[in-house]
């Protein structure tokens, strides 16, 4: 009962292609020749960061998921506040009810 089971991998159930045979190719050598000297260019500038391009599908799932994060916090911070006030207000009425308890046992001697 406490053994694990272990899965079995499952058979294909479709059309199983065999792999592509890779033939070697043969190796030509050759005599290195003097390469002409490159022309001298100055440097490019290459920017620090790479230009980040988003798509228009992308934008609206940022604004949706930023949208969605800000609803929920605000969704949780409102409950906090709720329930904070709400224990509050309760403190508040068992302190009234033990403050006139203690004055009218005051008052009866």
């Amino acid at each position: 009962m406490f053994r694990p089971k272990v899965p079995t991998m499952p058979q294909p159930t479709g059309l199983v292609t065999r792999p592509a045979v890779v033939e070697p190719t043969t190796v030509i050598q050759h005599i290195p020749q003097t390469p002409a000297p490159a022309p001298v260019m100055p440097p490019t500038q290459v920017p620090a960061r790479p230009t980040v391009q988003l798509t228009p599908g992308a934008v609206i799932a940022l604004v949706g998921s930023g949208t969605a994060v800000v609803l929920v916090v605000g969704a949780v911070l409102v409950s906090m506040l709720l329930a904070v006030a709400i224990t509050a207000a309760s403190v508040a009425v068992c302190a009234l009810v033990v403050r006139s308890l203690i004055a009218s046992e005051g008052k009866r001697r």
